[in-house]
């Protein structure tokens, strides 16, 4: 399980950038790097009991939502936003950002 781990670690150390921003493409005259909100992870386990016997397991998963495409026409550079993507990610953002005032604010007029 050991080795399992150890190269696992090693296939996904420089992983993090390569989440969030894929290579550069040439579309029409203009560069275009896409942007994504990514994230991953990894767990497992062994164990041993004398009246089960042994057993190990693993597992893994992520998810990516693309942001929007930072876009290079004529030497002028700009985020362009992909709308559906920005309101996946930030409908949660605000959802909890409003509760956490509403605690705040309760928490305050006592």
């Amino acid at each position: 399980m050991a080795d399992f781990v150890l190269e696992l670690a090693d296939k996904v150390a420089g992983v993090g950038v390569r989440t969030s921003y894929a290579d550069k493409v040439q579309m029409g005259g203009a560069e275009i790097v896409p942007v994504a909100l990514g994230a991953y992870g990894f767990g497992g386990g062994s164990g041993k009991d004398d009246t089960q016997g042994e057993g190990s397991g693993g597992g893994g998963g992520g998810w990516s939502v693309p942001l929007g495409a930072y876009v290079s026409r004529g030497g002028d550079v700009r985020f362009e936003p992909n709308v559906l993507g920005l309101l996946i990610v930030a409908i949660p953002l605000v959802a909890a950002t409003g509760k956490a005032l509403k605690i705040v604010i309760r928490a305050l007029k006592r």
